[in-house]
């Protein structure tokens, strides 16, 4: 172990007796909470599912609360700036996580050592929803189905590429190839505007984008869609086929929630649970959430975010099995 490491090993020794004599907030103080203003770490940059639906949760907590509701986007590393960053902070409630499908489900797959453990490290205190994502190509891509993508895949061996820029993009592009017997080439992104010129601009044949963060391109008509991960069509888009119909089973939903460092105290993670239920409940944000952004939402208890936390672990180490994907 290097000196570094070993320094920093000591101050934490040394710390400990500290941290166990500061005052641990009580039920009249997470009453209060919060205090100050909140800011929630999105570990993606702007213009993602992520930074829209924080957005609009964080809008309705400073509404509710009058407290500032800060949104601060930390991309890189797939999520894992971000990350680290909420780990590191005081577990007072006051530093949130933006939670995801790449952060909290598909990273720990992905990674050898991607430094933080989702599970033991971070509690989820609310689910903003679940959704899928769409498979869209420039508009005036020669690819007018999903058909026509996989038979100029197979024409052209290796040389089409689709774009990423997180697990929810990467992942459901690889299980296609191994699906439909086809390669093509992923190039990754760290933002999801970069992603989206390439795509207009020829470099990129295709690439997903979860519904919420592809719904603004694909109504405008700059990308056309030609298929959609979730298990079946949706009633938002009742034209367009799922891939389960092409592929039986092929299937790959994401989900998004806020969370907090494990140390913060019950207390104050069932206020922050109320608050975003609440936020969830309300009809306005339910309405955008449901019937704009495609997303499965509705309030859950802290036990219940836990259960999905778990759940969409285990859903997404096989989805990376079936890519293939090997932990860097």
């Amino acid at each position: 172990m290097s000196s570094f490491r070993m320094s920093l090993s000591r101050r934490a020794a040394l710390a400990l007796p500290l941290l166990a004599t500061l005052p641990r907030p009580s039920r009249a103080d997470a009453e209060a909470f919060p205090t100050k203003a909140i800011r929630i770490v999105v570990p993606f940059a702007p213009g993602g599912s992520g930074d829209i639906t924080s957005r609009l949760i964080g809008k309705y907590i400073e509404d509710k609360t009058g407290q500032p509701f800060v949104v601060e986007n930390k991309p890189g590393a797939n999520g894992i700036v971000g990350v680290m960053a909420v780990k590191s902070a005081p577990p007072d409630g006051y530093t949130l996580m933006l939670a995801t499908t790449s952060t909290n489900a598909a990273n720990i797959h992905m990674f050898k050592n991607p430094g933080y453990d989702p599970e033991k490290d971070f509690q989820l205190v609310g689910v903003i929803g679940a959704s899928g994502a769409f498979l869209v190509v420039p508009a005036d891509s020669p690819n007018k189905s999903l058909a026509d993508l996989i038979a100029a895949a197979k024409a052209k061996p290796g040389k089409l590429n689709f774009g990423y820029f997180n697990a929810s993009s990467q992942v459901p592009a690889e299980v296609l190839a191994k699906k439909a017997g086809v390669e093509w080439q992923g190039v990754g992104y760290k933002a999801i505007g970069n992603a989206w010129n390439d795509l207009y601009a020829g470099s990129l044949q295709f690439m997903f984008v979860d519904l919420t963060a592809g719904r603004g391109q694909v109504v405008s008509g700059k990308a056309r869609p030609l298929a959609i991960t979730l298990p079946q069509r949706s009633p938002l888009y009742p034209d367009l086929p799922a891939l389960a119909e092409t592929y039986p089973g092929f299937s790959t939903t994401g989900f998004l929630a806020v969370a907090v460092p494990k140390a913060t105290p019950k207390p104050v993670q069932e206020k922050l649970n109320a608050l975003i239920n609440e936020a969830l409940a309300s009809p306005e944000i339910h309405k955008r959430l449901t019937e704009e952004f495609a997303l499965n939402s509705k309030p859950l208890s802290l036990e219940q975010c836990a259960a999905q936390d778990r759940e969409e672990r285990a859903k997404w180490g096989d989805y990376i099995k079936i890519a293939r994907i090997e932990p860097q």
